[in-house]
């Protein structure tokens, strides 16, 4: 059983009431819940590069509460927060730059639109918000855009857009073969950096450290952590602790391997392209946008032959999932949007710097032109991309870990693949519960790094279909 720390401060500069391994989004979310909400008074993050600059910095910074896993955690675990970013935003003014403009998923297949009609119900049951279906009757309700800035008095749950009228009077960029939107409504996205360094800034102001060098290794007496061996440039010491936590990110497994626990997370490679959009096709006030049906790229027939004619190319006539999604990037007058496409999700080892795809940029443009035709027009002429993004580190039903590990002292927070900055606030407050003692939410128990040992968990996970994540 892990023993809850106290509110104690230390005495000697070499100890610590906690020290947690890595400075990204999760790390600063815990050391801000441990100091901020829990008192916690020397609270140690180490990490040998800047705060935020591994992975949380190269997100889409995207959130959403439109989660469909049967029994709610994930939909409970980002319900709860959405309220901490709203009360982050609220309290700073809106610093982190929230709004609310939804996620937009978008089809071109009739039976993919009862699909969504489907997931809707579901949604509703789970506490995503009211649900509302616009076929072009008299009596639908009145279909509200959603504001371009902000978050206030903005709509939540969903609708559900069948009527082609009215998807072209509001998104007519488009493709027309589309039949159906669903407009998820608690979603958007916000400046993820402004949020950790927010969180950072306040914890430090509470007593948290930030030290640049490596964790090494975690000590243990009896099984239980007693110091954390660190190297940094001016050697190496042992900052001696009873709570040590793995904050990792995509070295998660390597760093559980200090504590001789093998964590059940795999790395994806996940990337993104940013473009100019010079001509204006992507509206500004656009909300991200799916498109959710699989598609082949659009090719020439000259080009197909060309393809098809050479082993390394020919992988670009296969068909491609439905994951494409993009998003209007930046204030003002800015022309910038930004576009993902995950088609590569094998797992991968995790390599710094990234690895190079030359294919992506124009592989993410002829997708784009599947659901805006209007793309098309950068063909010709390929607009100077820049590419970056990070890993996915999950587990198999891609949710969290976050708890505590075998050896007394040692816990856990991450795998929070694809959706760490939206739920940081939650997960943070989580690990911190843990570490202290407190009172646990009832989603807990979907996040315990030992689910996988419970049969009731390892049928639940039959259950899960591809759904669950869209």
């Amino acid at each position: 059983m892990n023993n809850p720390i106290s509110n104690r401060q230390s005495t000697n500069l070499h100890s610590a009431d906690a020290v947690i391994c890595g400075a990204g989004i999760a790390g600063v979310a815990a050391a801000h819940w441990l100091t901020v909400a829990h008192g916690i008074k020397r609270v140690v993050l180490v990490d040998d590069r800047a705060p935020l600059t591994l992975t949380s910095d190269k997100s889409t910074e995207a959130y959403r509460n439109w989660w469909l896993d049967p029994d709610g955690a994930m939909m409970a675990l980002m319900n709860r927060s959405i309220d901490l970013l709203e009360a982050v935003a609220r309290r700073t003014n809106n610093r982190i730059r929230l709004n609310r403009r939804g996620y937009l998923y978008a089809t071109a297949d009739p039976d993919r639109a009862a699909q969504f009609r489907r997931q809707m119900a579901q949604a509703a049951k789970l506490g995503a918000g009211e649900m509302r279906f616009h076929t072009g009757a008299p009596a639908d309700p009145p279909y509200r855009p959603s504001p371009r800035h902000g978050f206030k008095n903005a709509p939540d749950g969903a609708d559900l857009i069948t009527d082609t009228t009215l998807i072209r009077k509001h998104y007519p960029f488009l493709s027309e073969k589309t039949v159906a939107v669903l407009h998820a409504r608690r979603c958007g996205w916000f400046s993820g950096y402004q949020l950790g360094m927010t969180l950072l800034e306040e914890a430090r102001a509470y007593g948290a450290e930030l030290v640049s060098g490596r964790v090494t290794g975690v000590r243990l007496e009896k099984n239980r952590v007693c110091g954390v061996t660190v190297a940094t440039a001016g050697g190496t010491e042992t900052i001696a602790t009873e709570t040590f936590v793995n904050a990792a990110g995509p070295f998660l497994k390597d760093v559980g391997r200090l504590v001789s626990v093998d964590l059940p997370v795999f790395s994806e490679l996940h990337l993104k392209v940013s473009i100019k959009d010079r001509l204006g096709i992507i509206p500004r006030d656009a909300p991200l946008t799916i498109w959710t049906d699989p598609q082949r790229l659009p090719f020439s027939a000259e080009e197909r032959e060309f393809l098809a004619a050479d082993a390394e190319s020919r992988w670009m006539l296969a068909e491609f999932p439905g994951t494409l999604h993009f998003r209007p990037e930046g204030e003002g007058d800015s022309p910038v949007v930004l576009m993902l496409f995950p088609y590569h999700t094998e797992p991968v080892a995790e390599i710094f710097p990234l690895p190079d795809d030359p294919d992506y940029p124009e592989v993410v443009l002829r997708g784009m032109v599947t659901m805006v035709p209007a793309m098309a027009a950068y063909l010709q002429r390929l607009p100077k991309p820049y590419v970056d993004g990070g890993y996915y580190t999950k587990t198999k039903e891609n949710r969290p870990l976050v708890g505590a590990l075998p050896p007394d002292g040692a816990f856990v927070i991450g795998a929070l693949s694809g959706f760490g900055l939206m739920a940081s606030l939650a997960a943070g407050e989580l690990l911190a519960a843990h570490v202290c003692g407190s009172q646990l939410p009832e989603y807990a128990a979907a996040f315990f790094p030992n689910r996988y040992d419970d049969p009731d968990y390892r049928q639940f996970l039959q259950s899960l279909t591809d759904d669950n994540q869209l």
